[in-house]
């Protein structure tokens, strides 16, 4: 069974989302609380009195609407609805436009140690705002050692065993106009869509390890465009030793994946020898992948040329 992912509410908190301009009303202690779905609820249904209608782990977005609304009711049963609402498994609540949260809800959060923010962006910000952070923050993740880079608009990921050259052939990359995103250390997200995206964790970002030479910033080495912040991985590249006797494919004809977070990734085995260019390889790799994309496959077009050549040839035997 997959752990469960989550988000503190401390985390809504930080430098991410400083343009909410989001500040503590309640729950101080309780900023620990776990949020574990992505998509925000506007509770005015659980206000109404469907409380069935809040579903545990999400944020809880109360507008302009949701408060006139309360401001409805008689004390007596907007009282009973706050208790019952602050009773459920809500982590936060975010108050929007800079509204004062009515009395006697902030009092039965304040007594449950419940959440609650405030901002003073309007509830269609707050609620895009939140919900893009979310949904970046509970994919899927994991980290792998490699190097990501950009090539030819697509995303190529070097892999293989420590001292086999993966930033050496980056760096040739690099020169030759390409655009590094990560090196080392490449965290890779998998998003709804399937789509594998990798990028590099502060402080490391832009930077790489050169043995000989220590840590370079390749945009201030190379300029602006010698960097991006994230890429898709559209291609993983493994480089290894060249071992005498080891079967490698010389047509290209067959296919093999290598999977990321259970997602399966066009994979390539590119044995390392004396002499051999491999930034070029790589970077021939990386074309002939593009190619593939656009529905031209040169190994199986060598393929059907060769058989219709035998066939040809065979039907000449027969003939004669």
């Amino acid at each position: 069974m997959s752990e469960e992912r989550w988000v503190a509410v401390a985390e809504i908190l930080g430098e991410e989302l400083a343009e909410l301009h989001l500040r503590v009303l309640s729950g101080e202690s309780h900023l620990d609380n776990r949020i574990v779905n992505p998509r925000v609820q506007k509770p005015g249904l659980a206000f109404a009195g469907y409380y069935a209608y809040i579903k545990p782990g999400r944020v809880q977005i109360i507008g302009e609407s949701e408060t006139e609304y309360l401001k409805t009711l008689e004390a007596e049963e907007r009282q009973e609805r706050f208790e019952r609402i602050t009773a459920l498994p809500v982590p936060v609540f975010v108050i929007t436009k800079g509204i004062e949260p009515l009395p006697g809800f902030l009092r039965a959060c304040q007594e449950r140690e419940l959440p609650v923010l405030s901002s003073t962006a309007l509830s269609s910000t707050v609620i895009k705002e939140i919900s893009y952070f979310l949904e970046d923050h509970l994919v899927p993740s994991t980290t792998l050692h490699g190097v990501l880079l950009e090539i030819y608009g697509i995303g190529v990921l070097l892999i293989g065993e420590s001292g086999v050259g993966k930033s050496e052939s980056a760096l040739d990359l690099i020169s030759r106009g390409h655009s590094l995103v990560a090196d080392d250390r490449v965290t890779v997200k998998r998003y709804p869509n399937g789509e594998l995206v990798g990028y590099c964790e502060a402080p490391l970002r832009h930077h790489m390890e050169l043995r000989g030479i220590g840590i370079i910033n390749v945009q201030d080495l190379f300029g602006l465009a010698a960097v991006r912040e994230r890429a898709p991985i559209d291609l993983v590249i493994e480089l290894e030793h060249w071992q005498a006797g080891q079967a490698y494919d010389r047509l290209g004809l067959d296919e093999t994946l290598f999977p990321i977070l259970d997602t399966p990734c066009p994979y390539i085995r590119m044995p390392i020898a004396l002499g051999r260019n491999v930034s070029i390889l790589v970077e021939i790799a990386a074309r002939n992948h593009v190619l593939k994309l656009q529905g031209h496959h040169s190994a199986r077009e060598f393929a059907r040329k060769l058989e219709e050549q035998l066939e040809r040839n065979r039907s000449r035997q027969l003939e004669g």
